[in-house]
Formats: C-alpha cells, sequence, structure tokens
C-alpha cells in the first residue's frame, strides 16, 4: 500500500512538474512513444523523458535506478 501511495504522490507531482493534469500526462504516455518520468526517491524528483514501460531508468542527482514513467506509475502499464 506505502508503493501505491508513493506512486500516487510522485505521479502528481511529475504533473505539477510539467504544468499540466495526470489526466494529460497518462494520455500524452499512452499516445506518444516516449513519456515522463520522475525518480521516486523520496527526497528527489530529477525528471526525465523516458519509455513508456519504463521502471528503472537512472536518475542522474541520486545516482540510481529509480525514476519510473508516468504510465508505469499511473498503472496504465
Amino acid at each position: 500500500m506505502a508503493k501505491k501511495k508513493l506512486f500516487e504522490s510522485k505521479l502528481d507531482k511529475l504533473a505539477e512538474i510539467e504544468g499540466t493534469t495526470v489526466e494529460d500526462l497518462l494520455e500524452q504516455s499512452v499516445f506518444d512513444g516516449v513519456s515522463k518520468g520522475i525518480c521516486t526517491n523520496p527526497e528527489c524528483n530529477y525528471t526525465r523523458e523516458v519509455e513508456p514501460d519504463q521502471r528503472k531508468g537512472y536518475c542522474e542527482i541520486c545516482e540510481t535506478d529509480t525514476v519510473i514513467s508516468a504510465a508505469v506509475l499511473g498503472d496504465i502499464i
């Protein structure tokens, strides 16, 4: 349950950073070849473009494989 809460929180933060809604962010993730992704470490909000099914993208700030795509965070993929 804590993981789901973290994913929802990070998805909300990603939408805020991108200046859009969660719904629009998820729609873009489905129809585009790339998706926005965010680091899931609690203290980090590094974002980058990733593959829509990305679950272990590299975070240049934390130097860990913790960037997850919006589509995965939103449980679409």
